[in-house]
């Protein structure tokens, strides 16, 4: 246990060995204990220690009884709960709503230990032990499930995660700035309740103490009755969700759901400070067995936060902010010596990157960013946006001369068309020269110009310029690297033929999909906005939507034409929309003329989509 001198204490030995009978806060996590800046538990508390806090952890405690939740006694001023690194559902179910198998953030990978909604079924648990100790919670789940929200799961819309668990606060987004107020507030003698109005906060509060200004979106009874107000209502939510937006409210019942503007972005200099805590980047000494997750990240740096590409069905850019917030060379140096000396590095740095590696240098030149809602990217790349990546290049080249360092790889995502906005091409040619592990992952996620400007991403001959170019610059470098493009099947706006439209120009160009994502409709997202409502909320105009588990089935088995076990539901579909011509031993044809398979499940009606 020599590891736990400067690691936070999980059990009450540890936390006597610190020289505290009762923590200060005690964070709890449905995920194992990763002591990593990639793990969620793990940056709340070091971050609360380095404020002068004595903080202890419960990591995925038995939520079906109250005793994991007694081990450290009752913390001083408050629990800390984290719903985890991922929303608890998507965590454990599939987009077809099937009980996922493995669990990476819990030791061996094993399921079954965590309950589908941490937030709340920790809550109730804390409540019940310490009636009297308050519970603010945070993190990805509570951040985008704070308003009332679509639940695909249950497939209705739910009420505010504040008001369902009956915590006392809720913090959304990138936590820091808001806990150290908190935190310091508590400490102070302010009661939970007096500690109204901080940025980045939602509380619950009566009719007659709402704050003197505010927006209001329609009530959850509303939006649960009503698909066009809840399209408005995600409408205004985006269009505040930046650091000059306005407070919004949104009643609950006789109650209101108060949320305050978000935080401001953290400056470089405090990027550093949390970056440059001393994370052991290991897993707690107490589990036999490793903990999937920390492999991807253990030997990777978080060189930013933030994302302007605002993706439709990513929960990122309203998470982080869409404004970069980036670490200095120096500080990301710093770590890279860090690693470089822990035991098991072999010299590669895995990643160097954030939501998305390539945006280091993507700074807003706006006077008045904090108040801009626009998207960045598209349809077309903001004049505001500084399009560069000098800054990023000298990063690496920094990195690449730390000592005991031999390759650098970025793995994190890449926008494409921001690398082909650059005029300057030498940093295209370094990442592919230098940068790429034997594959390069890049997410064009469709062909049809109507999905993809409903998804917020750039039309598809971008991509298929920036794919020819990787091919030019590897040919000529001698190498032997591949790009993994991404795509989603049964996305709003995607009909059963523009799904055959995907299939055919993937077959055509002779790429076989390794990976297609089923889309899933994540809470808090534009995407599943659309998906629920079947309406643009930006526009209100109609969107198509396959809800049918069936032809989203199709959508997705169109996308597998290599796989024989997909070819009768391929010929349904094609049958379906038509294109009886796909079906035959032509060269564009998806699948042979004949089949023993079986068709998918029981056939039944299914609504052919508009052409």
């Amino acid at each position: 246990m020599a590891m736990m001198n400067e690691l936070l204490a999980m059990s009450q030995q540890e936390l006597e060995a610190q020289g505290h009978k009762v923590p200060d806060f005690i964070v709890v996590t449905p995920d194992a204990y990763v002591d990593h800046p990639s793990f969620a538990a793990a940056i709340i508390g070091r971050f609360v220690k380095s404020l002068g806090y004595s903080v202890g952890i419960i990591a995925q405690p038995d939520w079906r009884e109250a005793g994991d939740f007694l081990k450290l006694g009752t913390p001083r001023y408050a629990f800390l709960l984290s719903g985890g690194n991922m929303d608890g559902i998507v965590s454990m179910y599939t987009s077809s709503k099937k009980l996922r198998s493995e669990d990476k953030f819990s030791p061996g990978g094993k399921s079954g230990l965590r309950p589908p909604r941490p937030t709340i079924a920790y809550t109730a648990r804390l409540k019940q032990a310490h009636s009297q100790t308050p519970v603010i919670i945070g993190g990805v789940e509570a951040s985008n499930r704070r308003f009332a929200h679509y639940d695909y799961y249950e497939d209705r819309v739910r009420r505010s995660y504040l008001a369902d668990s009956k915590a006392d606060l809720l913090v959304y987004g990138m936590g820091e700035g808001p806990l150290e107020e908190i935190c310091r507030g508590l400490s102070q003698g302010k009661r939970i309740n007096e500690l109204a109005g901080i940025r980045g906060t939602c509380v619950i509060k009566p009719e007659t103490q709402l704050p003197a200004h505010y927006a209001e979106i329609p009530s959850f009874e509303i939006v649960s009755a009503d698909k066009k107000a809840f399209a408005a209502a995600c409408k205004t939510i985006s269009e505040n969700a930046v650091p000059y937006g306005k407070t919004l409210i949104q009643r609950h019942g006789d109650r209101y759901l108060v949320q305050y503007p978000p935080a401001l972005p953290l400056s470089t200099s405090k990027m550093d400070e949390i970056y440059g805590l001393p994370f052991t980047r290991r897993a707690h000494p107490s589990y036999s067995e490793p903990v999937p997750a920390l492999s991807e990240v253990q030997f990777g740096i978080t060189a930013m936060r933030g994302c302007p590409g605002m993706c439709a069905f990513c929960s990122i850019s309203a998470h982080q902010g869409k404004r970069i917030q980036k670490r200095s060379k120096k500080s990301i140096v710093n770590e890279t010596i860090r690693l470089a000396s822990m035991d098991g590095f072999k010299g590669n740095i895995s990643d160097v990157g954030g939501p998305t590696a390539n945006f280091y240098d993507a700074i807003c030149t706006a006077g008045k960013s904090e108040s801009c809602t626009k998207n960045c990217l598209t349809p077309k790349i903001c004049p505001n946006l500084k399009v560069s990546h000098k800054g990023l290049t000298e990063l690496l080249e920094a990195i690449e001369r730390v000592k005991g360092v031999r390759r650098v790889f970025i793995r994190s995502g890449l926008r494409y068309d921001y690398i082909m906005a650059d005029k300057d091409g030498r940093f295209f040619e370094r990442l592919v020269k230098k940068h790429v592990s034997g594959q390069l992952k890049v997410a064009p996620e469709h062909v049809c110009k109507t999905v993809l400007r409903l998804m917020n991403k750039p039309d598809y001959s971008v991509y298929e310029r920036f794919a020819r170019r990787f091919a030019d610059i590897t040919q000529k470098a001698k190498k032997k690297q591949y790009l993994l493009p991404y795509y989603i099947s049964s996305h709003p706006g995607s009909t059963l033929l523009d799904a055959i439209e995907l299939a055919v120009s993937l077959k055509a160009k002779g790429f076989v999909p390794e990976q297609v994502q089923d889309f899933y409709p994540t809470p808090g997202t534009l995407s599943t906005c659309m998906f629920y409502t079947g309406i643009n909320p930006f526009t209100n105009s109609t969107v198509y939507v396959a809800r049918d588990p069936k032809e989203k089935a199709m959508q997705r088995a169109l996308l597998s034409f290599q796989n024989r076990a997909s070819h009768g539901l391929i010929r349904e579909a094609l049958t379906l929309a038509g294109r009886e011509d796909l079906i035959g031993s032509g060269k564009n044809c998806l699948i042979p003329s004949k089949s023993s398979e079986k068709p998918y499940g029981q056939k039944k009606n299914i609504r052919k989509p508009r052409q």
